[in-house]
């Protein structure tokens, strides 16, 4: 981080005198005491517990400076500011002033973390590029990524999540992308936007601090029209006839080929799911926009590696072939992986297998949502159904054949008793749901073969 002592104290207008500490160059900020190194700063923060709790660790763990809602001791240097968030925050808005990379920003009710890790892989085979790292993308963990970056990055690329109205308008505003992406209006958080137009209106916060000359990537979805600031410009993709749109798509089980309406050759990519080729593509394009030559695109997107439990085929111990999508769900993707995974070629003498669990967050219209999903659902291509959930009650009586589960010890072993050597399942929910502890299991223990 490069950054001193005495420039985070005037950055975060702290209230002491922290001019006669010795100035010094920091190493790292962290929130999370157990983190700390020699040379860090160390910022608590007031969550399920109070942060300012871990101070005395942090310091002997090495911390060199503290900041502090409360004043302290002059044992150790300290920074005392109002709120330790908002310090967070206004550190993070002057550390991109001050190194000013070129920042990407993309969200989505669908596909961001995945375009983001497309796009940063692309973008790095000709710049020195930094990406938000897990699922730091809210109001603490954007922030975190900005102060975490290398000193000498020139690309930012940076995932914003949403949960409440604002939230995105709060990180364009912090973060002044150069170019942003939407890579989906969805249904995510209906719970909290009550309508997908809300939700439209939510994720089109991300011009909030773009200028008007610079780019926006959106759908090709007339839903985000009234939310367009007059002379933004916008390049929309999606279907045939917008700006930007795939062709000649082939899938297979482990990886998709596709051409587009712009980029010289087709585009092979390690991952399935034909929504993903809409991910690729907008990796591409940004990486033309910003320089990248096509076959240094070509190259990155053809080995992209993805973040852990995004539509990632695994293995069982026993055989069976896992499509792992338990991260997070919405009905939108729910849809687009039952597509998907229908589509592949059965194993010779396997069987195909689903499970599927709540969709969560999506408040009124949760009931119909889920019972929507029987609308994609071709009987005749999966062999068994196992739904779990109580929202996924709905879906179960659109579909009688299915095996109804409320609790995860009996879906775990029910499914531990039917799969058998090369079999598929599909296995997606929401992550609040527990399916990641599934696959786990069946990747790590023994399953009973028939």
């Amino acid at each position: 981080m490069n950054l001193t002592l005495h420039e985070i104290g005037r950055a975060v207008h702290a209230t002491n005198d922290f001019e006669k500490y010795k100035d010094l160059k920091i190493n790292k900020l962290e929130f999370d005491s157990r983190k700390i190194e020699s040379g860090d700063v160390f910022l608590p923060l007031k969550g399920e517990h109070d942060g300012h709790d871990f101070i005395k660790k942090a310091f002997l763990q090495g911390a060199l400076v503290t900041l502090t809602q409360y004043p302290l001791s002059e044992e150790n240097p300290f920074l005392q500011v109002a709120d330790t968030k908002v310090a967070l925050q206004g550190l993070a808005h002057y550390y991109l002033k001050k190194e000013n990379p070129d920042v990407i920003s993309i969200t989505g009710s669908n596909g961001k973390t995945t375009t983001k890790d497309m796009t940063a892989a692309v973008l790095a085979t000709h710049y020195r590029t930094y990406k938000t790292q897990g699922n730091n993308n809210n109001e603490i963990g954007l922030p975190y990524t900005i102060l975490s970056m290398p000193e000498d990055t020139e690309k930012l690329v940076l995932e914003m999540g949403m949960d409440r109205p604002g939230d995105i308008v709060f990180l364009s505003e912090l973060a002044n992308p150069k170019i942003a992406l939407i890579t989906l209006i969805g249904e995510s958080h209906l719970e909290f936007f009550g309508t997908r137009k809300e939700i439209a209106r939510g994720k089109m916060g991300i011009t909030a601090g773009l200028k008007r000359e610079n780019v926006l990537v959106a759908p090709a979805d007339p839903i985000i029209d009234e939310f367009i600031p007059e002379g933004q410009k916008i390049v929309r993709f999606g279907k045939t006839g917008a700006d930007l749109y795939v062709t000649k798509l082939t899938e297979h089980k482990e990886n998709l080929t596709f051409e587009t309406n712009f980029f010289g050759k087709s585009i092979t990519i390690p991952v399935p799911g034909k929504f993903n080729a809409n991910n690729a593509m907008l990796a591409a394009y940004v990486g033309k926009l910003e320089g990248v030559p096509e076959g240094k695109i070509h190259q990155a997107l053809s080995s992209v590696q993805l973040t852990k439990n995004r539509t990632e085929w695994l293995k069982s111990v026993n055989g069976v072939d896992i499509l792992s999508d338990v991260y997070n769900a919405n009905p939108t993707a729910m849809r687009l992986i039952l597509e998907t995974f229908q589509a592949i070629e059965r194993n010779f003498g396997g069987r195909k297998v689903v499970v599927l669990a709540d969709m969560l967050e999506l408040g009124e219209h949760s009931a119909e949502l889920h019972a929507s999903i029987s609308a994609v659902v071709q009987n005749e291509k999966l062999d068994k159904i196992f739904l779990y959930g109580p929202m996924m009650k709905n879906l179960a009586e659109k579909l009688p054949e299915a095996l109804y589960f409320t609790s995860f010890d009996e879906l775990s072993q029910a499914v531990q008793e039917f799969i058998r050597e090369g079999d598929q399942i599909l296995i997606k929910g929401s992550n609040g749901m527990g399916l990641a502890k599934l696959v786990e299991i069946l990747t790590t223990e023994e399953a009973t073969l028939l």
